[in-house]
């Protein structure tokens, strides 16, 4: 998984470089952001080309759109719960972040969301997510939901499902994403932020949007 994953994020970076993707190199945010003073990366074409309207299906069995779920700041990670390496790991560090928040007065919501629908159902997803955190809400769909929301969020993924391995692989970036209600997408964080580094920031959005 590390190579593939490896692989897969020189594929993501390339990408990037030619402006059709996450930027993960910094720029200028202008003085005119009010979130200038806790952003430290900015998106290629604006933080509204990330994000936006979607339609999956909650570890309940419910569907569910973007408005039904981002009720309060949300941490968003594409992922998938076979994963044997990267998703635990990531997925754990936001609930540590969570809890962090919590700690410190801010209420804020841990999702997961799937881009292995074939396996993730939504009685797997729940059980994933009530390993790594009560409160982290699993996301699931049909293949043209979670591709759907995948997409708008500019996430890389290749599945490897041949039909041989029940086992197979899928690559995916992992980046997670920090969403506002009623204002949307306004950061993300890479695999090396520290829970503690991401709370903080997080804090910050939080209350420049106030």
């Amino acid at each position: 998984m590390t190579r593939t994953y490896a692989y897969a994020s020189v594929a993501l970076i390339g990408t990037l470089l030619v402006g059709t993707g996450v930027a993960i190199y910094l720029a200028n945010s202008g003085s005119d952001d009010q979130f200038a003073e806790c952003r430290q990366g900015v998106v290629a074409g604006g933080a509204g080309t990330i994000g936006g309207a979607f339609e999956l299906v909650s570890e309940t069995g419910e569907t569910v759109t973007d408005a039904d779920v981002i009720t309060e700041p949300t941490l968003m990670y594409f992922g998938y719960t076979f994963c044997p390496d990267v998703c635990p790991l990531d997925t754990v560090r936001n609930a540590e972040a969570v809890d962090i928040l919590e700690g410190n007065g801010y209420s804020v919501l841990p999702t997961f969301v799937t881009v292995d629908p074939n396996r993730d159902t939504p009685e797997v997803v729940a059980a994933f997510t009530d390993n790594v955190h009560p409160r982290m809400l699993g996301l699931t769909g049909t293949t043209e939901q979670t591709h759907a929301a995948a997409s708008a969020y500019r996430v890389y993924y290749q599945n490897h499902d041949d039909g041989t391995d029940p086992y197979y692989l899928v690559d995916h970036t992992a980046f997670t994403y920090l969403v506002l209600p009623e204002i949307g997408f306004v950061e993300f964080f890479n695999r090396d932020t520290s829970p503690v580094d991401m709370a903080e920031r997080t804090a910050c959005f939080i209350e420049a949007a106030r």
